[in-house]
């Protein structure tokens, strides 16, 4: 069995690369492009959005429509956001006669996602792992209008989102998305399943934007302040590593009932919480 699957991923390969060749293009290396071929990872990826047929979608960075096709075949809406300007083009020939998909052209950083959505939309991507903390980050800034995200990511950051404390990936990535959201792992996937391959794994990650947040705290600002002073200076005590943002570590340390000789990678999201709003009222 084993080897049918293996040849049905060679062909697939191969037909990505056929595509890139009529295009005369390769992958930019400065996009981080590595095309997603292989089917049945796809299939998978889409099954993890949950799709009824209903849904509005939004794929980010769909490159030549892998992830798309499926997409396309399961949701009411779908709105494509690439960047490249020839794989634009191709999506919107390739799409033409399904008036259900719009391909917007441009970097999905700059862009006013609330004019390009409407709640809920449901988001996958296979995000370019050198932009793929600030686009989770701009996601879940809008959570009131995404309530699944479906991303493919660097196995580590994967990891670090899911890190609990005093795991060796915590750290503030952890903190500042468990804050926002919850996050399961979907799937594994080998760089076999890409063009080019990847120099490291990846993995494909749910995560879920929390309608209201786990836990109060008197000033967000503050909170992603405090998490990320704290880890900046991860191996000192805290209460040296937190004294970039406040001139009374100790005392703060104290109000929050938190002992000063620990380290940041200690702490729980409900001990940030405290922290932080013990400085927000200092």
């Amino acid at each position: 069995m084993a080897r049918p699957a293996r040849q049905g991923a060679t062909a697939a390969r191969g037909q990505v690369r056929r595509e890139l060749a009529a295009l005369d293009r390769r992958p930019r290396k400065r996009l981080a492009q590595h095309l997603l071929a292989d089917r049945n990872i796809i299939r998978r990826i889409v099954d993890l959005a949950e799709l009824t047929g209903a849904e509005s979608v939004l794929e980010i960075g769909p490159g030549l429509g892998a992830l798309t096709i499926e997409l396309a075949a399961r949701c009411a809406q779908l709105v494509l956001i690439e960047l490249d300007r020839d794989f634009a083009a191709r999506l919107r020939e390739r799409f033409v006669d399904q008036p259900h998909v719009a391909v917007v052209e441009g970097d999905v950083l700059k862009m006013d996602l609330r004019a390009r959505c409407s709640a809920p939309t449901i988001v996958v991507a296979n995000l370019p792992y050198n932009i793929s903390t600030p686009v989770l980050f701009t996601l879940l800034d809008h959570a009131e209008l995404f309530p699944r995200l479906v991303l493919m990511l660097q196995r580590e950051v994967a990891q670090r989102m899911r890190a609990q404390p005093s795991d060796e990936a915590y750290g503030a990535l952890s903190v500042l998305v468990q804050f926002r959201a919850r996050v399961r792992h979907g799937l594994h996937v080998d760089p076999a399943a890409f063009v080019p391959r990847p120099k490291v794994q990846s993995e494909v990650v749910v995560v879920e934007p929390y309608a209201a947040l786990p836990i109060p705290v008197r000033d967000i600002r503050v909170f992603r302040s405090v998490v990320r002073a704290a880890f900046q200076q991860r191996r000192k005590q805290l209460v040296n590593s937190i004294a970039t943002v406040t001139n009374n570590a100790a005392g703060v340390l104290r109000a929050a009932d938190i002992d000063p000789t620990r380290r940041p990678e200690t702490l729980s999201l409900r001990e940030f919480g405290r922290l932080a709003d013990a400085i927000a009222a200092a």
